[in-house]
């Protein structure tokens, strides 16, 4: 997404359209008495996400054989362009290269129609940004959208429906320097091949790690499919304010198409109550790597991802394909992923379903991969989709020890599977030990991502050795994160987190809080620390972390700064140790 200002005109255009009218669909299980228009949109198929997630890391891979972007009319946009049309093409698409010529960075227009008998002048287009900027390789911005668009339109080739309307998939080239694409090709239109697009849906950073789920127009009646999907999962979507006139939907609007689209939020930062509903952390960055280098496959979250290509495919099937008999299906999940189990012992995780079309159903849930000496059950045994089980890994003193794949399968209408991950240790089952990789900062940066935080600046002092992560002290408003993955060990008597934390500030005030440390383990907020917290020296911080064992984690820092006064947050010597 552009970085812009909301102008006098688009404020009021915003206004004009919270005041259209909105059609209500129902949810995703529907009662029998759904309407026939509606039965299309609840067969939707399910959108692999896995298959999404795949397409971003060729993006990646991309950028990082292109100088580390890929940045319109650069070669790792070219590439990014071969990659989604030779996916397309091998999927029986039509697909035109479009150059735009006018572009600051001259890059072509990805254009994919798919072909069959359904009306020429009745036309749905769904889009997103191909291109990113220079400062990083762009995956959520917009690697998300761009993958989650590419994998609805091969679902579409496979699926194969009988259409009502003709769908056109596009990916553009210069959205950051202005939407220069997407205005190109509407330009390039006559008014008559404007007159057959009957709604435009653009996707754009659908995937920002602390992110919101926000739609563009969400009152209209072009946005009523999107809002129904996200309704159905209860996230209460809201309207995308920061995103106004800022993606390419702005160009179709202002032709008179009638639009909308998904996104998660950039640089703005969310407010309480949106933490309250979505969670995450409040007054921070929705996407805390926004036009930054950290913008990786490192910086996509998989749930919204999964939420946005679903919701897609939802809008696709109740825009333009042909009513019938909805096929009832249902998904499983497994959380955590994965666990670990001393010999004699027994962890447990939470098996949940969803109905992800037709009617709920019966689904009978049972595992197999255990190895020799383990033993899963479930309680219950069956759940009708939409609800959750309890699944007990049980491991005899003397099951096999190692690292073993269970597959954790629903058997219904159709059979679904996910996949949980064991680790058997020995009798007594700590492993004990420090887990934290690299905890001094001494030996470069990995394992450890997010911010440019690592350093040896003699600025401030490291406690032990010469490096620390050295979060805020900018002195304007800025997030940074430093990151890592933990596997914490089961059957360990304790479980501590400990580090050395030294909190100076230019700010003057001994009652606001105006800078932030956030400390997470696995999603939970452990700690959080302010310019209030400033201290001399470094203050050893500890926590019982006797939560997480067994499960893998990520340990993460995030600092927000305001406008001014800096506040530095410098940590070192981070570790969790079991024994």
């Amino acid at each position: 997404m552009r970085r812009t200002t909301l102008t006098a005109g688009l404020a009021l255009a915003a206004a004009v359209a919270l005041t259209a009218s909105t059609a209500t669909l129902p949810a995703a299980a529907a009662p029998a008495s759904v309407p026939a228009p509606m039965l299309a949109a609840l067969a939707a198929p399910d959108i692999s996400v896995t298959n999404v997630q795949a397409h971003l890391t060729q993006l990646q891979s991309i950028a990082t054989s292109n100088s580390g972007h890929r940045r319109a009319g650069s070669a790792g946009y070219t590439a990014s362009v071969s990659y989604v049309k030779s996916k397309l093409q091998a999927a029986g698409y039509t697909v035109t290269e479009q150059t735009c010529t006018s572009c600051t960075y001259q890059g072509n227009n990805v254009i994919a129609e798919w072909p069959g008998t359904a009306p020429a002048d009745q036309v749905v287009m769904f889009g997103s940004h191909l291109d990113g900027v220079s400062a990083g390789p762009g995956m959520n911005d917009n690697g998300s959208g761009s993958s989650v668009l590419l994998e609805n339109a091969l679902v579409l080739a496979q699926q194969n429906p009988t259409m009502t309307k003709r769908v056109r998939f596009a990916w553009w080239n210069g959205e950051e320097q202005g939407l220069q694409g997407s205005k190109f090709y509407v330009n390039s239109l006559s008014a008559t091949q404007k007159g057959y697009i009957k709604g435009y849906y653009n996707f754009d950073m659908v995937a920002s790690t602390n992110g919101g789920y926000f739609i563009n127009r969400v009152t209209s009646t072009t946005a009523a499919p999107l809002k129904a999907y996200w309704d159905s999962l209860g996230l209460a979507p809201e309207e995308n304010v920061e995103g106004q006139g800022r993606s390419d939907d702005y160009s179709f609007q202002q032709a008179g198409i009638a639009t909308s689209g998904y996104a998660m939020g950039a640089s703005a930062r969310k407010t309480s109550a949106q933490a309250t509903k979505w969670g995450g952390t409040a007054n921070a960055s929705y996407d805390p790597c926004y036009h930054a280098s950290c913008d990786t496959t490192s910086n996509v979250n998989a749930t919204g991802l999964n939420r946005s290509a679903d919701g897609i495919a939802y809008a696709i099937w109740d825009q333009a394909v042909g009513t019938g008999t909805p096929t009832n299906d249902f998904s499983v999940a497994v959380s955590p992923t994965s666990g670990s189990v001393a010999q004699g012992a027994s962890t447990t995780a939470t098996v949940s379903t969803a109905t992800t079309s037709g009617s709920a159903q019966t689904v009978a849930l049972s595992a197999s991969g255990a190895p020799s000496g383990v033993t899963v059950s479930f309680s219950p045994s069956s759940v009708t989709s939409g609800g959750s089980s309890t699944m007990t890994v049980a491991a005899s003193s003397t099951a096999a020890t190692g690292t073993y794949a269970i597959t954790v399968t629903g058997t219904g209408s159709a059979t679904r599977t996910a996949t949980y991950s064991i680790t058997v240790t020995g009798t007594g089952g700590c492993a004990g030990g420090q887990v934290v990789g690299n905890s001094g900062f001494e030996s470069g940066t990995t394992p450890w991502t997010g911010s440019n935080v690592i350093t040896n600046s003699t600025s401030q002092a490291a406690h032990t050795g010469s490096y620390k992560a050295w979060l805020g002290g900018n002195g304007s408003s800025i997030t940074e994160t430093l990151s890592q993955s933990l596997t914490v060990p089961a059957g360990c008597a304790t479980y501590t987190l400990s580090f050395w934390l030294h909190i100076d500030t230019a700010e003057t005030t001994s009652s606001t809080a105006y800078d932030k440390l956030t400390v997470q383990v696995g999603g939970t907020t452990v700690a959080t620390y302010s310019n209030l917290n400033k201290a001399a020296g470094y203050v050893q911080r500890t926590f019982n972390a006797a939560a997480y064992a067994g499960q893998i984690v990520t340990l993460k820092f995030t600092s927000v700064e305001d406008v001014s006064l800096q506040t530095s947050f410098v940590v070192d010597d981070v570790t969790l140790t079991a024994s």
